[in-house]
């Protein structure tokens, strides 16, 4: 192999002498120029007579993402679409990219953006007249270990319930001659496109329904209005936009910067090979499908009559032009590459000439190794973002090309509609805060990269990075002893060791070493008391003049008393679940509002927007960092408390979900009565400073009663036991609170004009076709998630939402959306985990009655006795 791999090397060397790129890039380039010239020469007629001062949407950036949203909205009829380009269009990375397209993405809601993709290049060159070089021989991903083809089983029944055609096949079933080892997910449809002729064909599109390209037109100034609306400055003259959309690849921290937002984006060297043509390929009848061999960390698809493979290097070898963060990207750089470097990539080419021995031979015309944007977590940001008003991203692709189509539709409806068309939040801009910093950026985007092909697990943890600058009070105490997830910056336990465990992080897709532990935790809570961290909460007070009207135009609930709590849902203009929050007023016009920790900047730009749209006299306040959480739950939980306290914390002194201002161990607390999960319990906060204090003050006092730490896995199985409903899982941008199973939260009779409440009412009438269903699986060694799908009779008829296994019942526990015909309590249907369908039947929720409940009907059998 050594001897092939240094005559790779002498051959490479004498086909980069005598080549000077493949021919496809040569076209582009050529292509390139003549566009280049021929809109300079229209853009000096169109800057110099028909510039526009006005326009409803400014998009900047004008590579395949930017130049979608632009032909989307125009489409759309939305008139005044403006879109800047700094130079040419496709500049940046969009014009080198190797452009696959598929349908596969391991998220839920990201396979419709990659549907939408392939479904619009597919009829695109029929509704422009322009050719976009669209090729669809499907695609293989190999599996050669037994975790690959348990992660493939994994992503099946997370498609099945999706449009997305997939199939997964065993050795010898693949479509072309890839020698797989054991298994492999098939998926027609999947293929490549050219980058530079679809960015022009959807630029042919924009034009035609309306839209304006201006180029070279760079943006040197953005100047928020007190209206709104923006001033967008260029050498040209300043167009006055009601949004602006910056949709600028690895420019993207600069445009940012011109507002006060550092993007965590990061560009980095991605390298792919081309090879000459091979006889073997230009043999062949039909095109290759495109192979993705994920141990290998490699792409390969057919180029001409030849091959074009992509590795994706480990972390420790990858490169990060950081330089470009710190200093900025060098002025005049679009269609210019970084120097080729094969060695580090080289143990990934011998991986590919293993599998396809026909590389060993091939001669190599070109290594294409140019710039591709990550952020810390691979996802794009995708949305408007919080801290300005009519501000949006679309940012952060490290595969712009199958997200592009997708992308602009989203952001198209949800700009022209008022909400987002689906879920997405994984994508949200919002997602990442002041604590996302450059050196966790740096070490997130290289671990992101190094681990682009590895086994995606269920619960999935990365440690690059960690912790940031966001611990809690009690993190130090805590660190060593748990199991820590990382949520939205923070570090929150999820499961707790003791002598004897199997520690560590240990994923599976089978019951693993949390297991037996998660078990041990629920019956400490169920029959002693535990304490939990639940400080990564989001939390905002909203207080003044109009406060009370503002959050009563928001949210669903009817608005608590003070000193009282509620659980409160903010509804879509069309009636679906944008969050879930726990309101409490402290004091008459000041309240406090809690939401989850993925949530935080998610529900505050929707506050707010709605606060300043609507000319509210509110001050909102983001004290997510300022003020620690704890959670104390179980029978015991009130005596731990009574010891550190004089309040009167018994059921008729401190009544359930009523808040007080209480001191424990004489530090000041603002405690509220609740438990997410359903046991006595109040969660306590705390000033950040006090909260290691007030915790080992409760740990003291508790010894008695058998107090110790429970995480956030015992909490999840204790709430789904109790019947508790999940945003993010049971409700979301997807679903209604109806069919969600709200309804007592939802007050369609109170006399605000809450958002949502006429789509509500239609819905109402017209009755529902599904609904959350309650269901108990038989299985063995695995437990269900979330987004499994659910059959009937040999068909597909819903999907999980969440899932966990009950140590109170012992047996599998999951929520699920049926059609309304099998919803009815004994209602037999199957769940697939793992390629298994597992027997299901939908039963009468809760499994366990909370604590509430309990005590409430054990004081009413005392009374009849």
């Amino acid at each position: 192999m050594s001897r092939i791999l240094n005559l790779f090397k002498v051959q490479l060397r004498r086909d980069l002498a005598a080549h000077r790129g493949t021919a496809r890039l040569l076209l582009r380039t050529i292509c390139c120029t003549a566009r280049k010239h021929a809109e300079e020469s229209d853009a000096s007629t169109v800057l110099g007579k028909r510039w526009k001062d006005t326009a409803e949407t400014v998009i900047i950036g004008g590579g395949c993402v930017g130049v979608s949203l632009a032909y989307h909205l125009a489409k759309g009829g939305m008139k005044d679409v403006v879109l800047l380009e700094k130079s040419e269009l496709t500049a940046g990375s969009t014009w080198h990219a190797a452009g696959l397209t598929t349908y596969y993405h391991p998220g839920i809601n990201l396979k419709k953006v990659h549907f939408d993709s392939i479904k619009l290049y597919e009829s695109l060159e029929a509704e422009t007249g322009q050719a976009v070089g669209f090729h669809q021989p499907g695609s293989v991903r190999i599996a050669s270990t037994p975790a690959r083809v348990d992660e493939m089983k994994y992503q099946m029944t997370r498609t099945h319930w999706h449009v997305t055609p997939q199939y997964f096949i065993g050795p010898g079933e693949s479509p072309g001659t890839f020698p797989f080892v054991l298994a492999g997910l098939y998926t027609p449809g999947d293929g490549h496109i050219d980058p530079y002729s679809l960015t022009m064909a959807l630029a042919a599109g924009a034009r035609m329904y309306g839209a304006q390209i201006y180029n070279p037109a760079p943006v040197t100034a953005l100047n928020p209005t007190a209206d709104g609306k923006w001033d967008v400055q260029t050498p040209h003259g300043t167009i006055r936009a009601n949004r602006i959309v910056n949709a600028t690849g690895f420019w993207a921290r600069e445009v940012g910067k011109m507002i006060g937002f550092d993007h965590p984006t990061i560009p980095v060297h991605h390298q792919y090979v081309v090879t000459a043509t091979v006889p073997e390929v230009k043999a062949l009848k039909k095109e290759l499908a495109v192979i993705r061999d994920l141990e290998g960390s490699y792409y390969l698809r057919q180029e001409r009559d030849g091959l074009l493979f992509g590795p994706y290097e480990k972390m420790e070898k990858m490169v990060m032009q950081d330089s470009w963060v710190r200093d900025g990207v060098p002025p005049g750089f679009g269609k210019e590459l970084f120097e080729s470097d094969l060695d580090r990539i080289m143990e990934h080419v011998e991986m590919a000439m293993e599998m396809i021995p026909v590389l060993k031979k091939a001669d190599i015309i070109n290594i294409v190794s140019g710039p591709i944007t990550y952020t810390p977590d691979l996802l794009p940001m995708v949305g408007p973002h919080q801290g300005v008003r009519n501000y949006w991203t679309a940012i952060g692709f490290g595969y712009g090309v199958i997200h592009a189509g997708g992308i602009g539709k989203f952001l198209s409806d949800w700009i022209r509609n008022g909400e987002p068309p689906y879920d997405l939040i994984e994508c949200d801009p919002n997602r990442y805060g002041k604590w996302t910093d450059v050196p966790f950026m740096c070490a997130k985007a290289r671990e992101s990269y190094g681990f682009n092909n590895v086994v995606g697990y269920p619960k999935e943890e990365r440690f690059a990075g960690r912790p940031t600058s966001r611990t809690s009070g009690v993190y130090e105490l805590l660190k060593d002893k748990a199991s820590m997830g990382f949520h939205a910056g923070w570090e929150q336990p999820h499961w707790f060791y003791k002598p004897g465990d199997d520690i560590g992080y240990k994923p599976s897709f089978h019951r693993t070493n949390w297991f037996g532990p998660v078990g041990r935790e629920c019956r400490l809570v169920m029959e002693k008391v535990g304490v939990i961290d639940l400080t990564p909460f989001g939390k905002f007070i909203v207080k003044g003049k109009d406060s009370h009207k503002l959050l009563d135009r928001l949210f669903a609930n009817t608005m608590p008393k003070v000193g009282h709590t509620n659980i409160s849902h903010m509804l879509t203009p069309t009636g679906r679940v944008y969050a879930e929050v726990t309101i409490t007023q402290l004091s008459p016009g000041e309240f406090l509002l809690i939401t989850g920790s993925g949530s935080e900047l998610h529900d505050l730009r929707w506050i707010e927007t709605e606060a300043a749209d609507g000319g509210y006299d509110v001050d909102i306040s983001n004290v997510t960092e300022d003020i620690g959480v704890l959670g104390i739950a179980g029978p015991n939980s009130r005596k731990v408390l009574q010891k550190l306290t004089d309040e009167d914390m018994s059921d008729a002194g401190f009544k359930f979900l009523h808040c007080k201002s209480i001191k424990l161990a004489g530090i000041p607390v603002r405690a509220i009565r609740i438990s997410y999960t359903g046991e006595l319990g109040w969660e306590l906060y705390i000033d950040q400073k006090n909260m290691a204090a007030v915790y080992q003050a409760m740990m003291e006092a508790g010894k008695d009663e058998g107090i110790d730490n429970f995480g956030t896995y015992a909490m999840s199985s204790l709430r789904l036991e109790k019947g508790f409903r999940g945003w993010g899982a049971e409700m979301n941008c997807d679903t209604n609170p109806l069919e969600a199973g709200l309804d007592y939260f939802i007050k369609l009779n109170k006399p605000a004009d809450f958002i949502g409440k006429a789509a509500l009412q239609e819905i109402k009438a017209k009755g529902l076709k599904r609904k959350l269903s309650y269901i108990t699986l038989d299985t063995d060694d695995i437990d269900p998630e979330g987004n499994e799908t659910v059959w009937h009779n040999g068909k597909v008829v819903g999907n999980t939402t969440s899932g966990a296994y009950s140590y109170s019942s012992q047996q599998s526990l999951a929520f699920a959306y049926l059609p309304l015909e099998l919803c009815s309590v004994g209602q037999k249907v199957e769940v697939e985990l793992l390629g298994r369908k597992y027997p299901a039947m939908v039963i009468q929720e809760p499994l366990v009655l909370t604590e509430p409940t309990r005590t409430r009907l054990q004081k009413k059998a005392k009374g009849k006795a």
